[in-house]
């Protein structure tokens, strides 16, 4: 049974939701981060995926209070991203509670960094986040490209103990329209050892049921759950099925 993941994603200590990573696309919502981590845990969820986007802007975690006030309640288990550039943000974000860090930017720009940090705190801390435009890694809080592609970064990884990747598809991330199936199952036939998530384009508890038909691990849903597109009582209804 795919795992579902709200997504909760930060700026200035607010949740907010962008339309394909645009910044000048924001949406604020009312409830605060650690009001929609405890909404999560009474429907049953017990991990969620945030978003520092304050932090994936400025290359440094900017929003680690919010990430304390979240993990104090004790209810959830929290994956965390967003300008983790360095080994001391690393362990900040860790220190303040985090059960993973998710690492991008310096994956891909300083991929030898990266494979230090999966030997010292191992796979089972450290996820993977792949962001993609027009097929080619995005970095830097979706600002920049490099040129490499999703296949090339997971093999780099794969013998330092890399186990989970955070995909997402930038071009369907808030727009609702459904996630590119094609791109994730293209990933699980290439790298069938590999835990890929699912990011981008969740509409309907429709686009969750095919993903978990096609043998997807876990699916991070945002804006649909804001937007009432899928309720916490279908999430609910759901993880009681798994």
């Amino acid at each position: 049974m795919i795992q579902i993941l709200p997504a909760i994603d930060i700026i200035g200590g607010k949740c907010v939701r962008l339309s394909q990573g645009d910044y000048n696309q924001c949406t604020t919502y009312t409830p605060t981060p650690a009001d929609m981590a405890k909404m999560y845990a009474d429907a049953g969820v017990e991990r969620i995926h945030v978003v520092d986007l304050d932090g994936a802007k400025s290359s440094c975690p900017a929003n680690l209070r919010t990430l304390e006030e979240i993990t104090a309640l004790g209810l959830v288990k929290v994956e965390w991203g967003g300008g983790i550039k360095s080994r001391l943000s690393l362990c900040n974000v860790l220190s303040a509670g985090a059960d993973y860090a998710i690492v991008g930017s310096i994956a891909a720009q300083k991929p030898h960094l990266f494979e230090e940090w999966l030997g010292e705190f191992g796979g089972d801390k450290l996820i993977l986040g792949a962001d993609l435009k027009d097929g080619k890694v995005s970095v830097n809080g979706w600002k920049e490209e490099v040129a490499m592609g999703i296949g090339d970064i997971v093999e780099r990884f794969l013998p330092f103990g890399l186990k989970e990747v955070i995909c997402t598809d930038i071009s369907k991330d808030g727009m609702l329209a459904g996630p590119a199936f094609s791109l994730y199952t293209g990933l699980l036939k290439q790298f069938p050892g590999v835990g890929f998530t699912v990011s981008g384009g969740i509409s309907s508890m429709s686009d969750i049921v095919q993903l978990n038909d096609l043998g997807l691990e876990k699916v991070i849903v945002g804006k649909a759950i804001y937007e009432n597109k899928i309720t916490l009582e279908e999430i609910r209804q759901w993880l009681q099925r798994g």
